[in-house]
């Protein structure tokens, strides 16, 4: 079993580049994470369209069954719509107050790569690995 400890001293490879973002990098996620955010909107109104409407009267078991199954996708689909919207909301607000590209935990840059591949984080690779383990931890005790 991997310990804190042992996440602490461990040497990510050397691929992972820990510097200030370029501002045509900054630029770059700035733009990508506005084109997601709107595409989030766009199906956000789709989705909208499937909400129950809690006036659905079923004869049939397995007609109502079905109805709650569709309901709880839909359910689920718009809750992971409104946590990434403010993780994107979180990510623009940090951009905004130069805060952006910064480990929330420790302080330290996060790695350029980190950021292009998950552009909405805020933990760079070390501080975000510590905070799984220790949610393993607490989940296997």
């Amino acid at each position: 079993m991997i310990t804190i400890d042992q996440v602490r001293h461990f040497k990510f490879p050397k691929g992972a580049e820990v510097r200030p973002l370029k501002p045509e990098e900054l630029v770059h996620i700035n733009k990508e994470l506005k084109r997601v955010l709107s595409e989030i909107y766009s199906k956000g109104k789709l989705t909208a369209q499937y909400a129950p409407s809690g006036s659905e009267q079923f004869a049939d078991p397995a007609d109502r069954a079905s109805s709650e199954e569709v309901n709880s996708v839909v359910f689920r689909l718009r809750d992971r719509e409104h946590k990434m919207i403010r993780k994107i909301k979180g990510a623009l607000s940090r951009m905004e107050n130069g805060e952006y590209g910064i480990c929330e935990e420790c302080g330290e840059y996060i790695a350029p790569a980190r950021l292009l591949a998950r552009p909405v984080t805020s933990y760079c690779l070390t501080c975000k690995t510590e905070q799984e383990v220790e949610e393993k931890l607490r989940q296997d005790s």
